[in-house]
């Protein structure tokens, strides 16, 4: 099935990664996930082996790559074991990036996408609020227009990325009482007056700064409005697409390094005489498992090339990471009891692997508000349509 989407370029690339990887990331991965802090050093490098800009136009440094590299990108990054440490680098090239590229002015791209792609700067992407959750459109956080600026005041929580970014990109409301058709997409610096943040303390994604944040009168200038006024809830929902796709592959990532982890793990461990992968009991729960992660990752790679070639795939892209990150919960759940005590012991990964796990189905929307766009796609053949 590989041979349909990767040529034998996606499979170089994949090597040198999973080398770059090895060697300047795994090193330091127990020590980010105890002090919940990424080093700066390896955002630079990062960028200056091309990997932050793979998607992005090679006018502002990026690669201008097919999406089955940045495929692989999320798939590696998954087998480093610490979805914290995944999802810094993904919030920051496939959630912030994103909208510095598809909305942002030249003069944006050029003060923040570039050095966004080198490494210089890191982004996060401020949507949720402590009230909202998935209620996009229910926000509170306005932006009120002010001559030749904008005052923006509220707060946002959940943000990855939010306590050591250098910029974040922040949707608010310029026009409260037109709900979702009243939200705009702006840039703002990190260290503009007025802003705050709050590490929280996280049952995973240990090394990953999630913060909850305030703005207190924070003034930015209006040309940091990114697209049009009150076109925000389009910009987010036509980028839903791509970030539950992650999602969904980042989910069935883990579960396939969860199951090669404990297949090799099983082979070694023996028991009444023999190894525990010859017991039939387990041998046919393997087989279930790898038959689900295996249904989910054809699944994600047929999303993927449909939305490589433009299509708007927001019903598969939700179906995507509601299946994934289910099975993914599964089959790490299993893959830690074929372990036996040692799953449940921190020197094996599947305990750090079950907790970030665990955030597949709540993070990015929920798998309960997933449930319902489907159905309203579904039973009440309601068609959400890009942004235009």
């Amino acid at each position: 099935m590989n041979n349909l989407y990767f040529t034998e370029e996606h499979n170089l690339f994949r090597k040198s990664l999973q080398d770059f990887l090895q060697k300047e990331v795994v090193p330091h991965i127990d020590k980010w996930e105890q002090s919940g802090e990424i080093e700066r050093f390896i955002w630079k490098k990062f960028g200056e082996m091309g990997f932050l800009g793979i998607k992005y136009p090679e006018a502002y440094g990026g690669m201008d790559l097919d999406l089955f590299y940045t495929i692989i990108l999320l798939e590696e990054l998954q087998k480093v074991n610490s979805g914290g440490f995944a999802a810094a680098i993904w919030a920051h090239a496939y959630l912030a990036m994103t909208h510095l590229n598809a909305e942002g002015s030249e003069a944006i791209k050029q003060q923040y996408l570039a050095p966004s792609i080198s490494g210089d700067k890191i982004g996060c992407l401020c949507i949720t609020e402590p009230f909202g959750g998935s209620d996009v459109a229910g926000m509170r956080t306005t932006a009120v227009k002010n001559g030749n600026s904008y005052i923006i005041n509220g707060s946002k929580t959940f943000i990855t990325n939010g306590v050591f970014s250098d910029y974040l990109i922040v949707a608010a409301k310029t026009n409260p009482e037109a709900g979702g058709k009243g939200i705009s997409i702006f840039v703002v610096d990190r260290d503009t007056p007025g802003i705050s943040a709050s590490k929280l303390d996280k049952l995973g994604w240990r090394a990953s700064d999630t913060a909850e944040l305030a703005f207190d009168n924070v003034k930015i200038p209006a040309e940091n409005l990114m697209g049009e006024e009150g076109k925000g809830f389009p910009y987010i929902m036509q980028h839903f697409s791509l970030e539950r796709l992650i999602m969904g592959v980042n989910a069935h990532a883990r579960a396939e390094f969860a199951l090669d982890y404990s297949l090799q793990y099983m082979s070694d461990r023996k028991a009444f005489g023999k190894s525990i992968d010859q017991f039939q009991a387990l041998r046919h729960k393997v087989a279930d498992l790898a038959t689900e992660v295996e249904f989910c990752k054809a699944f994600n790679y047929s999303v993927a090339y449909r939305l490589d070639q433009s299509e708007y795939v927001v019903k598969e892209a939700t179906m995507s990471k509601l299946k994934s990150t289910k099975v993914a919960d599964d089959v790490i759940y299993q893959c830690l009891q074929f372990l036996g005590g040692y799953g449940y012991m921190e020197d094996y990964p599947l305990a750090r692997l079950l907790r970030d796990s665990r955030l597949g189905p709540i993070g990015g929307g929920t798998s309960e508000i997933l449930r319902e766009i489907l159905s309203k796609i579904i039973i009440d053949k309601k068609a959400y349509k890009p942004a235009t």
